[in-house]
Order: structure tokens, then C-alpha cells, then sequence
């Protein structure tokens, strides 16, 4: 703690010798500090330990004409729960140099980057999910002239505090048609092509099917990509194609198989009406840097899962994990359209009507499927209200492990009232029932802004059908320039935390909670 301690001095001070240098050079940075004194909780199975848990992180970032730098400090000695059998320790993993010479951009350390849609390659940071795969070698950015970028990369992938032998290295073209041809830009027309090409090397492993037999494994496995996006009016397209040789892995039970994945997408905005269209099929394109890693880590590519994040406490009960692995047919359609003010069904203050639905399966088995549709009016000039309905359908098994088929139908009223210019009050009212799994569940959330500084919370997560628990919390937070302070207390529900259809498991947790961010 007291090399902790000491790292955020020397950070504060350089932060503040630097502000006051006029050199050309700018100091950017911030940090994010999360707290719980845990508590024991049988009824849950919350543990309480014997210090107190944190996740904090510190990145620093300076900027010039022609070199910018960076490093991050990451202080995770004794973390929030789920992170306690990974991300235990603490150190500085991320740092860089990046340097710009007319038309070239080459970094050198710790880097993030995604060609196309992340579907042979996308390195990133969740912290909330505990993913970061960020590669530390080099890479150079080229120009070379208008609607042209080129790209080469190499390194070694992060896990957690170490870097995995295996070295990644790729390269990408993105060509912009529309920079070439004068029509196309009277016309306001955008059109890319571009095409990836990524390659893994990791050196052989003693994997054997029996006593005798031992794997013969490849010590390369490439992947390429092409696609193209046409943007023209209201109108937006996006077609991209990926494979990839060769990969046995621990994903895929260490078959042969040759990876593909194929995805469509398209849309259509004009005032009052949008329109989305999405189609994905993938099959074994689990592709890590390490063949024997499970979990989170090691991934150096991402298929999105093609369904909607929800935002609200129920809708995102059950969340859906991209089965990279296998194979999945994942279609998602969403509509939504504005009632005009001061029409029959728009009334005096307009309307507007979402409708979203999703649909996964692979050979006859269906995965995930949800319908819903959410309706937000403006009732009078203090009150705007939102009304959701979703039916859902969840395949525990397939996401899980077990569990079956669970099927839930959701009720949800948001409502909010300003009663002046800074006082906002907030309110849900949540439903969810099924017969499936643990039973029914009902959340309620009471939430006072007073702006520009405080937030004041309170909400109740309630399992009616089987355990009978209630899952309480409340909080304030106070907000000033830069910083950002929250403090809590309440409960934790086991479960899966998910973005994007990447999934993690978050153990059940009890006990007061402190954040603080800040960025300068």
C-alpha cells in the first residue's frame, strides 16, 4: 500500500510541474478508484475478508506536435470480487510511445487496436468485465496519400500481469473510394473496401488425445478479412467475410476445423424513423493467442453478439454470452419511429415507439431469442414516461452449462419528474415472471437529482418465486468539475456481468461501496 501511496504522489507531482511548463507539451489523465469494506451475508453467499477490496487505476498521458507517451498504474493487491483469482497484483502493464512523421505513426510499447468489425482481430479494455488484451510490441500507421490508411502490427498479448508467448502480427488496408471520385462527394457519398490478414504464432505443446497419441499441432494459424460499408443518404451498409486456417484448441475440443464468419448489416434514419437490419453466422472462430487458454483472456478476435444491451435491472437478468466456440446464426431487426406533436397518436407532445427483436440458434437449437418494445411519451411538460415490454427467451445451458430453457416475460415503467431546473425525480417499477428457474423477480429504483452536484439512489431486486431475497441498494454521489465521488451500501446478486456478448461471472458481494474518479 505504501508503494501504492507513493506512485500517486510522484503521479500528482509531475502532473502539476508539467501544467505549469509552456513547452508545447499537454498533460492529460485520470483516475478511477473503487472500494468495498465486505460483509458476510449467508443468505447470499457473501464472504467477508479480511481487507479492504479495491480496484484502482491511474493513466497518465502526455501529448505533443510529435511525440505523445503514456502509462497506466493499476493497484488490484486485494480486489473487487471476481478479479481475485486474475487480476490479483499490482503494477504498471500499460505504456507507450507514439511518434508522427509526416504521413507515418509508429507506437512502440502497449497498444489497442481492431481491424474492421473485431472479427480477426480487436484488442480493448472492460474493465468492468476484467478484459484487457491489449498487445505489447509495435505498430506503424501509414498514409500515404488521401483515402489510404495501411497498417502493421506485432506483439505479445496481455493476460492479466503477463504477456503470453505467443507472438500475434497483422496487417490492414482500408481504401475510401469515395476520396477519389468528385461525384460521390457532391453526392455526400461515403465507400470503403478493406481487407485484414492476422497470423499467431505459438510454439508446439505435448496435448495427447490418449497415453500414445500426441497432437500434431501448427505452430502458425492465419486469418484474413474483407469487407466493405456504403454510406449514402439515410442510407448505411456494412458486408464483411473472415476465416481462419487450421486452430485445435481447448474451445473447440483440439479439432481441425477451418474457422468462418460472415455478417450484414444494414440501415435506414431519416427524421422520425430508423430501421436496422443484422445478420451473423459464425462457426469456430475462437481464435486466442494461447490454444489452451479458457475464460475471458487471450482472445485476439471479437464476434459482437447482434443483441440489444439493456440498460434496465431485469431485462438484463438473463444476458447473452457470444458462443464463440461453436457456431450461431444471430439475426437482430429494430424499428423505432417519432409521433409527431400534436397528432392523434403523437398527442401534444410526441411519441415514440421502439420495436427490437433478436434471434440466435445453431442447428435447430435456439440460444437466445427476445421481442421487445418500449414506448416513451411525454405526459406534460414535467413528465415523460417509458413503458417496455419484453418476452425472452434464454438457453441456460447453452450460455451456462446448465440450467435449461428459461422463459420470462417483462413488465417496466420509467417515469420522471422535474419539479424545477435542477430538482429531477426518477422512478422504476420492474417485473419479471417465469416458471422457469428461480421464479419471478420484481425491482423498484427511486432516484433525486440535484443538479449540478448530488444523486441520491435507492433500489430493491427481489426474488418472489423462490429464494425470497431482497437485493438492496442505495447510494449518493456528488459530482464537481472533474471529480466524482459515490458512496454506497447494499447487495450483490451472483451472476453474469456482460457487454457486447462477452461474459463474466461477479460472486454475490455485501458491504459499503466508495468510488472516485477523476480526469484533468
Amino acid at each position: 500500500m505504501r508503494g501504492f501511496c507513493l506512485c500517486i504522489f510522484v503521479f500528482f507531482g509531475i502532473s502539476t510541474t508539467l501544467a505549469q511548463t509552456d513547452q508545447g507539451v499537454t498533460l492529460t489523465g485520470s483516475i478511477q478508484s473503487d472500494w468495498l469494506l465486505p460483509q458476510n451475508d449467508e443468505k447470499i453467499g457473501a464472504e467477508k475478508t479480511e481487507d479492504v477490496q479495491t480496484n484502482t487505476y491511474v493513466d497518465l498521458m502526455m501529448q505533443s506536435k510529435h511525440v505523445d507517451a503514456g502509462a497506466r498504474l493499476e493497484y488490484l493487491e486485494h480486489p473487487l470480487p471476481g478479479f481475485e483469482n486474475d487480476f490479483k497484483g499490482w503494477g504498471v502493464p500499460h505504456f507507450w510511445v507514439k511518434g508522427r512523421l509526416g504521413c507515418a505513426e509508429l507506437t512502440a510499447g502497449t497498444f489497442y487496436e481492431q481491424f474492421g468489425s473485431g472479427l480477426i482481430l480487436r484488442t480493448y479494455e472492460e474493465r468492468s468485465l476484467g478484459i484487457d488484451n491489449s498487445l505489447l510490441g509495435g505498430r506503424l500507421v501509414v498514409k500515404p496519400t488521401k483515402g489510404i490508411t495501411l497498417k502493421a502490427l506485432s506483439g505479445r498479448q496481455r493476460r492479466y500481469w503477463t504477456w503470453n508467448k505467443g507472438l500475434v502480427s497483422g496487417a490492414d488496408a482500408e481504401v475510401h473510394l469515395n476520396e477519389w471520385i468528385p461525384c460521390m462527394q457532391t453526392a455526400g457519398t461515403e465507400w470503403m473496401i478493406g481487407a485484414s490478414w492476422v497470423n499467431k504464432y505459438e510454439k508446439e505443446e505435448d496435448i495427447f488425445v490418449d497415453p500414445t497419441h500426441k497432437l500434431n499441432l501448427p505452430k502458425y494459424v492465419n486469418a484474413w478479412d474483407v469487407r466493405t460499408t456504403l454510406n449514402a443518404g439515410p442510407w448505411s451498409l456494412l458486408a464483411e467475410y473472415a476465416q481462419k486456417t487450421q486452430d485445435p484448441s481447448f474451445d473447440n475440443g483440439y479439432n481441425y476445423d477451418r474457422g468462418t464468419a460472415v455478417l450484414f448489416s444494414g440501415s435506414y434514419s431519416k427524421k422520425g424513423l430508423s430501421l436496422l437490419v443484422q445478420g451473423k453466422r459464425s462457426e469456430n472462430m475462437s481464435f486466442r493467442s494461447r490454444r489452451s487458454q479458457i475464460g475471458t483472456s487471450s482472445f485476439i478476435n471479437h464476434l459482437p453478439a447482434f443483441t440489444q444491451d439493456h440498460t434496465y435491472a431485469l431485462a438484463a437478468l438473463y444476458p447473452y454470452a457470444t458462443q464463440i466456440a461453436g457456431g450461431e446464426w444471430a439475426w437482430q431487426a429494430e424499428a423505432g419511429y417519432n409521433f409527431k406533436r400534436k397528432t392523434a397518436l403523437g398527442g401534444r407532445y410526441g411519441m415514440n415507439l421502439k420495436v427490437n427483436f433478436s434471434h440466435i440458434r445453431w442447428e435447430g437449437v435456439t440460444y437466445y431469442q427476445d421481442l421487445d418494445v418500449q414506448l416513451t411519451r411525454k405526459l406534460s411538460q414535467a413528465f415523460k414516461l417509458t413503458l417496455m415490454y419484453m418476452n425472452q427467451r434464454y438457453n441456460k445451458t447453452v450460455v451456462e452449462g446448465e440450467g435449461g430453457m428459461v422463459n420470462s416475460n417483462i413488465f417496466i415503467a420509467d417515469g420522471k419528474y422535474q419539479f424545477s431546473p435542477k430538482v429531477t425525480l426518477r422512478g422504476e417499477v420492474q417485473y419479471l415472471t417465469t416458471p422457469d428457474d428461480q421464479g419471478d423477480w420484481a425491482y423498484g429504483l427511486l432516484e433525486l437529482s440535484l443538479a449540478p452536484h448530488w444523486m441520491i439512489s435507492a433500489s430493491d431486486m427481489y426474488n418472489v418465486g423462490e429464494t425470497h431475497i431482497h437485493y438492496y441498494q442505495g447510494g449518493v454521489t456528488f459530482s464537481a468539475n472533474a471529480h466524482r465521488v459515490q458512496i454506497g451500501y447494499g447487495r450483490t446478486r451472483a451472476g453474469y456481468n456482460c457487454s457486447g456478448g462477452v461474459c463474466r461471472y461477479v460472486p454475490a458481494s455485501k458491504g459499503f461501496t466508495l468510488a472516485y474518479n477523476y480526469t484533468f
